[in-house]
């Protein structure tokens, strides 16, 4: 019971700290130009923005959309249909250059710093296959991320993504505030489920299905939203999905040990395919600033 004391008392004391720290380097923020302002008020406001790889303008884009469909194309068959839970089919292509000058355009990483409000690290990038499902587990159960106490992810579609593909599905932090009595029902069964996740059934319970909001979109949409402070999961699918998922945190990361995924061998890494003389950045976090923040 003491130690329980004590972990939450060092854990609320770590947030604090991380809050003072946000409110001190606010005068180090860099520069948002006007026409990016709305993606960060929108994200402070939801915690989710949906817009499309074409609106965002980065001067990379082509070279990225060419460099995934080229990569999904090298993703081998699998042979799961007989499977109950078919897990996702992720490679790492956090070493590959197309997929890293997008991710750190200074444009966009200007437009996640200024959103987490302190110097960022991104962590990488997975190239992801999400098979059909009858029903919900993984991912696909409504969950929050854990990776920092502020973060952004990228989810970026590679096809039109209708209802059948199973669309990103959130709930608006409006509805989840911290004083609401719908955010202890929702977080009591999220941490009596471990964090593993809760289904549908549950979700209804607190929040009414008519308020769940669906991201569908078509090819090059993007969906920038803070999965720590948003709970959101995949929607059941009779289709295949085909994403990139981009990882951004605070430097450094509250859960670091959470973030190695995206650059270490958990997945199979794309730029170990490619020919000995391709040229490749390395596949470790970049940090958008020298110094780092320490909150305990």
């Amino acid at each position: 019971m003491f130690n329980s004391i004590k972990r939450k008392m060092l854990a609320v004391y770590s947030d604090s700290m991380c809050q003072i720290a946000r409110w001190k380097y606010k005068k180090n923020l860099p520069a948002l130009e006007e026409r990016d302002r709305w993606i960060v008020d929108t994200l402070k406001r939801d915690g989710v923005c949906v817009t499309t790889v074409a609106d965002l303008g980065l001067n990379s884009s082509s070279e990225l959309l060419k460099a995934a469909e080229c990569q999904l194309s090298r993703m081998e068959k699998l042979n799961n249909e007989h499977l109950d839970e078919r897990w996702p089919q992720i490679h790492t292509v956090t070493g590959l250059p197309e997929f890293f000058r997008w991710a750190t355009e200074k444009r966009l990483l200007n437009i996640i710093e200024n959103y987490i409000g302190l110097p960022i690290t991104f962590h990488g990038v997975h190239l992801r296959k999400d098979f059909p499902s009858e029903r919900q587990f993984g991912t696909l159960l409504w969950h929050s991320d854990a990776e920092d106490r502020r973060l952004i992810k990228i989810f970026l579609y590679l096809h039109n993504v209708e209802e059948q593909h199973g669309a990103f599905q959130y709930i608006p932090r409006s509805l989840t505030s911290v004083f609401s009595w719908q955010y202890y029902q929702l977080y009591y069964k999220l941490w009596k489920s471990s964090y593993m996740g809760i289904d549908d059934e549950d979700v209804e319970k607190a929040i009414p299905k008519s308020a769940w909001k669906s991201c569908p979109g078509s090819a090059g949409t993007i969906v920038l939203v803070d999965t720590k402070n948003v709970l959101h999961h995949g929607t059941v699918r009779t289709q295949t999905r085909s994403t990139l998922f981009f990882c951004y945190t605070a430097n450094p990361p509250e859960r670091p040990d959470l973030c190695t995924q995206y650059w270490d061998d958990t997945y199979p890494r794309a730029e170990l395919l490619l020919p000995d003389d391709s040229v490749t950045y390395p596949a470790t976090p970049l940090l958008s600033q020298q110094k780092t923040l320490t909150f305990k």
